[in-house]
């Protein structure tokens, strides 16, 4: 398995270009092909559409306005992204997530940034991470604000004998397979021992160097273990599932899961 086509979400906030760079140098070293989307959905006078006849100019100017800001996002791709050797870019008036679902049948992988809370992102322009994460049906490598390379040589995972993290763990084996140390890392009780190192042993089939190591509960979360453990492997990637149901148009997330989507300082592969 490998990654022959990546894709980066693409919108008008502080850290759009450095999430590009860090795509498209991913998408160098693995000889992929680099997607860049973004997709607009412009705040039309209620109860009008692009079609409706009355406000027609007012309505035309608010579209041309929504549309200058994806030829914006545009350029920040097509410069950033300068460094991957094939780049294709697609757009749309369109709500941002919904477009990007519809175009990861294309991708291997989706790049999208946590933003930072001076991001300045435009409303009509914005990732919601919860939203991809549960409709992208794609692995997805969560870029923190300012990170502009993920060399994923050190990886941890964050393991948990569930679906969402066997998925992941398997969407993940490209860059397990390139890097030079993995950690298979569980925070539980003693008896599960036996089960990462087992896992371990699943991934030195495949050609991954990986190790397990058992953290017993103490006071800190498993999230805050995870991004402990990170540090102190000087890893730059951590690998996990994600956890999370929706309830009225809302996505709620188990702790571990919503915590790495609010805090981590490093990138986050996630599959659900």
């Amino acid at each position: 398995m490998t990654y022959a086509s990546l894709m980066v979400a693409v919108d008008d906030g502080l850290h759009a270009a450095l999430r590009v760079r860090l795509a498209a140098d991913l998408a160098h070293r693995l000889g992929a092909r680099l997607l860049g989307v973004a997709a607009y959905q412009p705040d039309y006078p209620r109860g009008y559409g692009e079609t409706a006849v009355p406000m027609g100019m007012v309505i035309e100017e608010i579209r041309q306005a929504a549309l200058t800001k994806l030829a914006s996002c545009e350029q920040v791709f097509r410069d950033a992204g300068s460094l991957s050797d094939r780049i294709e870019w697609r757009s749309e008036l369109d709500h941002p997530v919904r477009f990007l679902a519809q175009q990861a049948r294309a991708a291997d992988l989706v790049v999208v940034g946590r933003y930072a809370r001076n991001e300045g992102v435009s409303l009509g322009a914005a990732v919601d991470l919860g939203d991809a994460l549960m409709r992208l049906g794609r692995p997805v490598l969560i870029a923190p604000p300012g990170i502009e390379r993920v060399e994923a040589k050190r990886v941890v995972i964050g393991w948990k004998n569930t679906p969402q993290t066997r998925r992941a763990v398997s969407d993940a084996m490209p860059l397990l397979r390139r890097a030079e140390t993995v950690q298979v890392l569980r925070v539980g009780e003693e008896d599960d021992a036996a089960e990462i190192a087992d896992v371990a042993r699943y991934l030195a089939l495949h050609d991954v160097k990986a190790t397990p190591r058992r953290i017993a509960p103490s006071g800190w979360t498993a999230a805050e273990e995870l991004q402990r453990a990170a540090v102190e492997a000087d890893a730059d990637l951590i690998v996990t599932g994600a956890y999370g149901y929706s309830r009225v148009r809302e996505w709620f997330f188990g702790g571990v899961t919503r915590d790495l989507l609010a805090e981590a300082s490093a990138c986050c592969l996630m599959s659900h």
